[in-house]
């Protein structure tokens, strides 16, 4: 099982866009993959059909130690991909786990506990808030590796800095096998001649980390989650979406180069 931490502090780059649909182009493809939504906006969770009132159990009892990923985790209507939702619960995590012992490894027992008992997901991806705060560090703590979607906007480097620095925190301090996975431009209007700018720049400073896909600005993907769906699903055949099934091959194939390394 390998745990996939989507982050990115600014908000509004795809990050959720990308968690639900790099899932369900995994799934499609026979692996078997959870989304735990650790936002407590629950954008994951809406964009795929669940309803706050079918929340029963969510990543916030995960956190609370009052539910165990079996416990938590629902079907989607995505054959082989299920979900662990968000609630609100969320936003009062950092002061009821405050001064808690092993505050940052909570959501890591949580998957180890899993992966001993049942093992039955090839990936988990972790969507979290547009933040660098508990939750994030504990989505960290818990992943082999950080895939980062990245705006194709003037101040993306910037921020992309920032969240690298937080990466080598966590790997210095509490996960020292955190890896990049990958850092995946979204956005991108190939008329912009910007966009194309911070393309060529953000492959220049990031090399290989930058997947060879790129995301583009797309209407079906911005319509999808208002019908509760993956964009794959609402228009497999849409530019976004064939480019979201093209990353999931990317992500594989770095994922079996790993294992054969």
């Amino acid at each position: 099982m390998r745990v996939i931490t989507i982050a990115n502090q600014k908000g509004g780059v795809g990050k959720t866009t990308t968690a639900i649909n790099l899932a369900t182009a995994l799934a499609a493809v026979g692996r078997q993959t959870l989304v735990i939504d650790l936002d407590p906006q629950g954008n994951a969770s809406t964009g795929l059909g669940v309803e706050r009132n079918d929340r029963e159990l969510s990543s916030y009892d995960v956190l609370m130690e009052q539910a165990s990923i079996t416990e938590a985790c629902i079907a989607t209507a995505v054959p082989n991909l299920s979900l662990i939702p968000s609630t609100l619960d969320l936003l009062g995590v950092e002061a009821e786990m405050s001064g808690a012992a092993g505050r940052a490894y909570r959501l890591r027992d949580a998957i180890h506990f899993h992966q001993v008992e049942e093992a039955r997901f090839d990936f988990v991806l972790v969507d979290c808030p547009p933040s660098l705060n508990l939750l994030t560090v504990n989505a960290m703590a818990a992943a082999n590796a950080v895939l980062v979607p990245l705006q194709c906007e003037f101040f993306a480097l910037e921020g992309l800095s920032q969240l690298l620095q937080t990466v080598e925190q966590v790997r210095d301090s509490l996960n020292p096998m955190l890896d990049l996975h990958g850092i995946v431009l979204t956005m991108f209007d190939g008329r912009n001649n910007l966009a194309t700018q911070v393309v060529n720049d953000v492959r220049a400073f990031m090399g290989d980390h930058v997947y060879e896909t790129v995301i583009p600005r797309n209407v079906r993907i911005s319509e999808a989650p208002s019908f509760g769906k993956p964009a794959i699903l609402y228009d497999m055949k849409c530019p976004g979406s064939q480019a979201y099934i093209k990353l999931a091959s990317e992500v594989i194939q770095r994922e079996q180069a790993l294992a054969a390394a």
